[in-house]
């Protein structure tokens, strides 16, 4: 049997992974050693936090491979002044992040006990520029934009052209787009006027976004 990682052996263990794509944005790698990833996995999963594999949360949902994380947080090329949109919080990680390297980032999670557990774990990490909401993120938060970039972790079946208004000029949005059952790849979509210009990034698996809140849990 292999004994457990340490964080900082498998925050290593990653670095190498991500340099052996080529990435190494000093600035995006030092937001992820920040971020220590174990307080955001349960307890008997901490061996498997550093893992390219999506492991089990609470409600049924789980957390994308540390490694996708990264890849599609690095797209969104974010700045200290963005103001980030996330649809789908789950643990909570990937809005800690991207929290290092934003203004501000809002996430939106139609699981309540989620929203929770996530809020309590940015909390205990001093985080104070993110803001979970207990919400249905499918059509975003008009009230509350316009964003610079936008994230979301579930996908569309086609191109989300709801979310176009609650981008800034410019902006950028990251998401999953195709059936189920069919092909799906990751998009980066660019706001160029009222429009979106659509880059297709890699073939992902994405279950879809759900509507509306989730009734029990």
């Amino acid at each position: 049997m292999k004994p457990a990682l340490s964080e900082r052996e498998g925050f290593a263990a990653f670095v190498l992974r991500m340099r052996s794509l080529g990435n190494t944005d000093q600035r995006l790698l030092g937001a992820f050693e920040a971020t220590p990833r174990m307080a955001f996995v349960n307890g008997n999963l901490g061996t498997l936090a550093y893992g390219q594999g999506m492991l089990p949360i609470e409600c049924g949902e789980f957390m994308e491979g540390l490694d996708l994380q990264a890849q599609l947080i690095k797209s969104l090329d974010l700045e200290p002044t963005h103001r980030v949109l996330e649809v789908g919080t789950g643990t909570g990680f990937t809005a800690a992040v991207m929290a290092r390297l934003a203004g501000r980032v809002l996430s939106l999670e139609r699981y309540k006990t989620l929203a929770e557990l996530a809020q309590q774990r940015l909390q205990a990490l001093k985080i104070e520029n993110t803001f979970v909401k207990h919400a249905d993120g499918r059509h975003g938060l008009a009230n509350d934009g316009p964003f610079d970039r936008i994230i979301v972790w579930g996908s569309f079946e086609s191109l989300p052209r709801q979310f176009v208004d609650l981008l800034s000029s410019n902006g950028v949005m990251i998401a999953p787009i195709g059936a189920l059952e069919g092909r799906q790849v990751m998009a980066r979509l660019s706001k160029i006027g009222s429009r979106f210009e659509r880059q297709d990034m890699m073939p992902v698996r994405f279950l879809p976004l759900l509507e509306g809140l989730s009734a029990a849990l």
